[in-house]
């Protein structure tokens, strides 16, 4: 009798739940994964210091989204038992908890409902109508893959320095935060000790630009693996990274080899190019560094926040607005310029509606930041410049920070915590759920505006 109530009392629960729109499921799953890793951090045992509410749920979503800004220093305030909740967190939050819940779901039943599949779309930010089950197994499998080689090729540095079992935990805490972009790392000054460490250098590096070039691009290059045969997306992808990492190097050796504080104060140049590389990729939304970000100057803090908000890929662990959004507005642009009616790319065109939500991510996430950045300013007393880099980084899910984050009001904490969920759902995401799905069946004449 107790068992029907209850299941009479659950039914309408889970009718609800069974209704909700891919966007909203993924929104309640990372506020729901939030809220767990919230009284998980709060448990006994998971910190060597008392943790404050506040600090448990402002290292949750920072978790859960994989942001890495944090409050209190990982490596010394939390236990053994706190650095693995915050792994669980971490990789639940990168890969996607939409993947997993349809991993359940497609064991238990053997397959893939079109209600299923729109999810792990949402999850993957994947506009495609091809076999979305495909990707996601590629990303299971690439994941597991790219985690045990960076955990064994780490191991090799840190090992032989802390020994075997603090090594290998410290290879395989720095490898999943790296892959799955999330910038946490055990030591307060982050990877600033191995500046010019080639092995350390360029396996995190090659972890999060991995993991932050999506699950996509990955699988069209196994598949296919000739440049020719790529999509447009993989393409544009490859070439975009290539070309902005370049870039980003270049501008912050130029910038930053006059600072006494960062480039200046390194021994040789081997070491100021392996500090350029990793400055000007992490912003990508790593969130580790080996310079002093808090250091920099504000021309180079300015030109980083750009890189933040242009973000990694999508379908990936990274965030941002997506570097193949910033690629087609500024084809889109070019196009307008040239006098073109669309834009024409490794010979293939982009669709307007394509261009239309690339413009309306930017739009959403300008306006995301820059009520945040507003709020920010209200609320707290420190440098504007920092102000704005801190919202940036959380609305980015990067982790950047220039040293202010636990100097924050409580106020401020939570209004970097709002950011940091925006971030990872996604501006359009947040959009669509609010917005009339229904679409316009009139028609209206066309009216005359003047811009610009």
């Amino acid at each position: 009798m107790r068992a029907s109530s209850l299941s009479q009392w659950l039914q309408p629960v889970k009718k609800r739940f069974l209704s909700l729109t891919p966007p909203h499921a993924l929104i309640l799953s990372y506020v729901g994964l939030s809220i767990l890793g919230t009284l998980l951090l709060k448990l006994p045992g998971t910190s060597h210091q008392p943790t404050s509410w506040l600090q448990a749920l402002f290292t949750a979503v920072s978790a859960s989204t994989v942001t890495g800004l944090v409050v209190v220093d990982t490596g010394t305030h939390f236990t053994l038992l706190g650095h693995w909740i915050l792994l669980f967190l971490m990789q639940f939050g990168g890969l996607g908890l939409m993947t997993f819940g349809i991993i359940v779901i497609h064991l238990a039943r053997g397959q893939l409902g079109v209600k299923h599949r729109a999810a792990l779309r949402e999850s993957f930010n994947h506009a495609g109508q091809g076999d979305v089950r495909r990707v996601m197994l590629w990303a299971i499998g690439f994941t597991a893959i790219m985690e045990l080689l960076g955990t064994a090729l780490l191991a090799l540095q840190w090992v032989p320095e802390m020994g075997w079992g603090r090594g290998l935990f410290y290879s395989f805490f720095h490898t999943l935060a790296a892959f799955n972009n999330a910038g946490f790392a055990l030591a307060a000054d982050s990877l600033m000790t191995y500046a010019g460490n080639p092995l350390v250098n360029i396996v995190i590096s090659l972890l999060f630009i991995s993991g932050g070039i999506g699950f996509v691009v990955i699988a069209d290059i196994i598949e296919k693996k000739h440049f020719r045969q790529f999509a447009l997306h993989t393409k544009l992808m490859l070439a975009g990274t290539l070309v902005i990492n370049l870039v980003a190097m270049t501008m912050i050796l130029i910038l930053e080899h006059g600072n006494p504080a960062t480039l200046g104060a390194l021994p040789d140049w081997s070491t100021k190019l392996w500090a350029s590389w990793f400055q000007a990729v992490t912003p990508r939304s790593a969130g580790f560094n080996t310079l002093d970000t808090a250091a920099l100057f504000p021309s180079t803090a300015f030109f980083i926040i750009g890189l933040m908000f242009i973000g990694g890929g999508s379908g990936s662990t990274a965030g941002g607005i997506k570097l193949s959004t910033f690629i087609v507005v500024l084809l889109a642009t070019w196009a307008f310029l040239r006098g073109r009616e669309c834009p024409i790319v490794f010979g293939r065109s982009i669709q307007l509606d394509i261009i239309r939500k690339s413009l309306a991510i930017i739009v959403i996430s300008l306006f995301c930041v820059s009520t945040g950045i507003f709020l920010l300013a209200v609320t707290e007393k420190e440098n504007f410049l920092d102000l704005t880099f801190e919202a940036v980084s959380a609305a980015a899910t990067v982790g950047l920070s220039r040293g202010i984050t636990a100097d924050l009001s409580a106020v401020g904490q939570c209004i970097i915590v709002v950011l940091m969920l925006i971030g990872r759902v996604g501006p359009l995401t947040i959009a669509f759920t609010l917005a009339n799905t229904h679409g316009e069946s009139i028609q209206y004449p066309a009216g005359q505006m003047n811009i610009g």
